[in-house]
Order: structure tokens, then sequence, then C-alpha cells
């Protein structure tokens, strides 16, 4: 009986000091910053700084506790909000900011958990975007200080979010933009203005079209009476060469003169395989046909015919 009941007040024992020894044990890790707490009252800041390192440390059990914290760069998104610029424009303005605790002491004191520290930290944000860009045109604000007004916006709110033992890391605008109503008027006006410009464009170009063009018939028409004009005087030239050579050549020979012209009318007129001439087979048109020397016919006999009636009755010859 003594036996059983001291095995059980060692077992109990045993359990006491190992619920004990988890109870006073607690780590911090490489990413983390912890508070000891004795009583409600701050005891210790650890992994803080580089003099305590993360690792295993040891607490009194039941009577301290341990709060820890993230050590790493947080996250704050905030959402779309309207803002109205020194030049009387909307505006649609998204950002985001990334930060970290760097006093933990404070920070618990201030405001105690991370869900709360966002909650601040966005209004300290958004008062600190209404107060600069309402100070800025809608040209700076997207396009020529934009980077300046962001180092801006993060210093001032870095002044505010040192009474909660944070430190804004960054601050960026993601997007801005006008309303969506603003929007579609200043794409309606865009487009219209692009049309104009289109039609002024195309206006010009037709116009330099007709001016080019009318100077092109311009220059047609002058190259073509150059052209005519020199053509015809090269063609009467070679006109007169022509007659000035047959004239000498009919001085010079005669007969062969009048046997190349009946050869050239043989050719102009014979031309084709149903020409037919009405006229007389003794006329001196054919005297080349029965006499190569050209000589007319004698006692009305035609050349190259033994019957005179059969010449007399023809009426005409085909080729």
């Amino acid at each position: 009986m003594n036996g059983n009941a001291l095995r059980t007040g060692l077992v109990v024992l045993v359990a006491a000091i190992a619920v004990g020894l988890y109870a006073s044990v607690f780590t911090v890790g490489q990413m983390q910053q912890a508070l000891v707490l004795q009583l409600g009252r701050v005891r210790a800041v650890l992994n803080q700084t580089g003099e305590d390192r993360p690792g295993l440390y040891f607490k009194v059990p039941f009577i301290e506790n341990v709060i820890v914290f993230d050590k790493r760069v947080l996250d704050l998104d905030l959402p779309v909000q309207a803002l109205l610029t020194a030049d009387r424009q909307n505006l649609e303005v998204d950002a985001f900011a990334r930060y970290r605790i760097v006093d933990p002491l404070r920070f618990y004191q201030s405001v105690g958990n991370i869900g709360l520290a966002n909650q601040r930290l966005a209004s300290f944000t958004n008062s600190s975007l209404r107060n600069v860009l309402a100070r800025s045109t809608r040209d700076a604000i997207v396009k020529t200080d934009r980077m300046r007004l962001m180092n801006e916006i993060q210093e001032e709110v870095n002044r505010q979010a040192k009474s909660l033992g944070v430190e804004i890391v960054d601050l960026r605008m993601t997007r801005v933009d006008l309303p969506a109503q603003n929007s579609s008027a200043v794409y309606e006006r865009m487009k219209t203005e692009r049309k104009r410009e289109a039609a002024d464009i195309r206006a010009n170009g037709e116009q330099l079209a007709q001016t080019i063009r009318a100077r092109a018939d311009r220059d047609v028409t002058v190259i073509l009476a150059e052209a005519n004009q020199k053509s015809e005087q090269l063609r009467g030239q070679g006109d007169a060469d022509r007659n000035r050579i047959l004239a000498e050549a009919f001085g010079k020979d005669p007969d062969f003169f009048s046997f190349y012209r009946s050869m050239q009318a043989y050719e102009t007129g014979l031309k084709g395989s149903d020409t037919r001439l009405v006229i007389s087979p003794n006329s001196d048109f054919f005297r080349y046909f029965g006499d190569p020397q050209g000589r007319a016919a004698q006692s009305g006999t035609p050349r190259g015919t033994s019957d005179p009636s059969s010449a007399t009755g023809s009426t005409g010859a085909s080729r």
C-alpha cells in the first residue's frame, strides 16, 4: 500500500517537473523578436538587436509569459480611394506600404497586434496621401513629380509611425487613374480629337495628291505635245528625204523607178486572199505581168494571152 502511494507520488512529481520545465522553456526564431512579461511588466526584449541572439530561453513558469512579434517586412495593402488634386481633378489612387517592427516594446504598448497596427498605418497613409496630393496637380502626380511625391508621403507616414514602434520601408502608388465616368468622357474627347486630326491629315493628303496629279497631267500634256511636234518634224524631214531620194533615183533610172513603184502598188493592192480588182487586164496597172520590161500591149492583144476574145470578155482579175 505504501509502495503504491510512493510510486504514485513519484509519477506525479516527475510529471510536475516535466510540466514546469516545459512551461519554463521557450524559443525565439531567427525571424522573430519577443517580449518577456512578468505579471504584465516587461522584463526583457529578445532578438531586437544583435545583442540578443535567437535561440532557447528560460522563464519563470506561470509568472512570466512571452509575446512574439514578426521581425520580417510586413505588407499593408490600402484600398482604392478618391482624391481631389490642386487643379480640381478627381483621381482614384491605389497604394501599398511595406513596414517592419523596429521597437517591439512600443509596438506592444501602442497597438499590441498586427491587425490594429495595420488599421492605424492605413489611417496615417490615407491622411498623408490626401494632404500631399491635394497640393499637387494631376500632371505632377501622374507624370512629372510622382517619385518625389511618394517619398514625401513615406517620410510623413514614417514620422507618425514612430509612435507605433514601426518603420515604413517602402510606399508606392501602384495606380493613379481618373474615375470611370471621367475616363469615359476623356476617352470620347480623345477619340474626337484623333478623328479630327485624321480628317485634317486626309484633307491635306488629298490636296497634295490633287496638286501632284495636276502637275503630272500638265507635264504629260507638255511632253506629248513636244513629242508630237518633234515626231511631225522628223516625219516631214523623212518624207522630204524620201522624196528627194526617190526623185534622184527616178532621174538616174526611170525604168527601174517605174518598176519599183509598180511592185509597191502590187504589194499594197493585192494584200489578203480575197482581194478583188474590177479592172481591165489590158490596163497599164498589169503591164509588168505580160512583159518584164513593162512595154505597152500591141493591137489590143493582152500580154501573155493567146485568145483576144477571152481577154476582151474578162472583166476582172482575182488573187
